[in-house]
């Protein structure tokens, strides 16, 4: 079975995008149409006891189209994974489906590195059942307040890839604020990181006239202030990695003698949201040296989800580009971050010198941005209709009323851009969500700095 997968608004820079909202939509169409939908239920579990469980349906295994059930099936673990975390995944339908995931979810599988890296956040295996639809055990979610605590003095900082930044901030006024270019990823001592941290925190520090709680953001994931997986340390072998990382954020609230915590930066995005917009069912997007997402639920909680949007396919096509790290395609930190920029501004024709980073290319296109170059305004617009595209897939697993999006590529004229075409690809193929939906950029200084303020209240005194 092949389906028509043509956007109504197309990515000016990216004509083979297939969406993978357009996907899902016609493959559960088809699988209605057949009249023969056969349910498939899908549960994860994670460390702390709670699950989930995702209900679907799919095609018979004996219908001639039955093979599209492999990729509906796949993608939708791969994304599940990513947004809601488990070392155990149980698959209750189709036998062909749980066998050819238990398969691709394995050592020796094409999800290697999705097996490998779910056993390291939760420290325990990572399985794969096989059921039917009733043996999957029921859901158990759990959720906790986050944050909004803003008396006293405190510390708040955001840890990205290419930038680190720190505000001082006093009964809820920020009262100091740096960002600061740094370099993680390719550190291999662990002392870098460190001493960059505490530099930072000791700048802020001297603005204040005593430190009561520090609170902190950064990519990756963290559980209880422990570092599980996180890009920010790829360059640190393993051991030291076990060693001096998982628990530098410990180590860093003994030093201060105070409150500390750290949490996943998507989850501080969506709090900055739920905070600025008095508002709950915000999901957070920091489009910055990669995605980063966070979700506050109906009751103001965060729900323990890993909310690692980054490794989130929202693109089908098979010509999609490959993720250098997990090796899979179409995922969203190649479209929502730095990332994207190289890729769109090649196709653009725009000509960045090969010796700068990413920040420093980015920067570069948002120049010729504001300088009227028509070429550079067609990378942020296909941006913004991935998004658009990208916020109608998060949508099928997310109750959504508000969406903010940050991080440096929102900065300038770009981030307009981006609103707007996301907000177009909402009104003209999806006009349930876009009457549902509210879309937001913060303020410039916010959509820079926001996130350190809102990471410093994330500790209560």
């Amino acid at each position: 079975m092949s389906f028509t997968l043509t956007p109504r608004v197309a990515p000016p820079l990216d004509p083979d995008f297939q969406p993978g909202a357009l996907f899902n939509h016609a493959f559960l169409s088809a699988v209605e149409k057949s009249g023969k939908g056969v349910p498939l239920v899908i549960g994860l579990e994670r460390g702390d006891g709670s699950r989930s469980v995702f209900s679907t349906r799919a095609l018979p295994p004996d219908h001639p189209s039955a093979e599209a059930n492999l990729l509906y099936a796949d993608r939708l673990v791969k994304t599940l994974l990513w947004q809601r975390g488990a070392h155990r995944v149980v698959v209750g339908g189709p036998p062909d489906i749980g066998e050819y995931l238990r398969r691709e979810y394995s050592p020796t599988g094409a999800r290697a590195f999705d097996a490998k890296l779910m056993a390291g956040v939760y420290e325990q295996p990572f399985v794969v059942e096989v059921t039917d639809a009733a043996g999957v055990p029921p859901a158990h979610e759990q959720s906790a307040p986050i944050g909004r605590h803003l008396d006293g003095c405190r510390i708040g900082f955001d840890l990205g890839a290419s930038d680190r930044k720190v505000s001082a901030v006093m009964d809820g006024q920020t009262v100091f604020s740096e960002e600061v270019v740094w370099d993680p990823r390719h550190q291999s001592d662990p002392s870098y990181h460190y001493h960059e941290i505490m530099s930072a925190l000791h700048r802020a520090a001297a603005h204040l006239p005593r430190v009561d709680a520090i609170g902190g953001s950064a990519a990756g994931i963290y559980i209880n202030s422990r570092v599980m997986v996180a890009s920010l340390f790829r360059g640190i072998p393993q051991d030291l990695f076990d060693r001096r990382v998982k628990d530098l954020f410990l180590q860093l609230g003994r030093e201060w003698k105070v409150p500390f915590v750290i949490a996943n930066d998507g989850d501080v995005t969506a709090l900055a949201g739920s905070m600025s917009l008095n508002a709950n069912s915000v999901l957070g997007l920091a489009l910055g040296s990669s995605e980063a997402g966070g979700y506050v639920d109906a009751h103001g909680n965060i729900t323990g989800w890993l909310n690692e949007l980054a490794f989130v396919p929202v693109d089908f096509g098979p010509g999609a580009p490959v993720d250098e790290w997990s090796g899979d395609r179409g995922c969203g930190s190649l479209y929502f971050s730095q990332q994207a920029i190289p890729r769109l501004a090649a196709a653009a024709g725009i000509s960045l010198d090969e010796g700068l980073g990413l920040p420093e290319k980015l920067e570069a296109v948002q120049d010729l941005m504001a300088g009227g170059h028509p070429r550079a305004e067609q990378v942020f617009a296909t941006i913004g209709c991935h998004l658009g595209y990208g916020l109608a897939y998060y949508a099928d697993f997310y109750h959504l009323e508000h969406v903010l999006i940050l991080g440096r590529v929102t900065s300038g004229q770009g981030g307009q851009v981006i609103l707007d075409q996301a907000r177009r690809v909402l009104r003209e193929e999806f006009p349930d969500l876009a009457s549902s939906i509210s879309v937001n950029l913060p303020d410039e200084r916010s959509r820079r700095v926001g996130q350190a303020v809102a990471a410093a209240s994330l500790p209560a005194l």
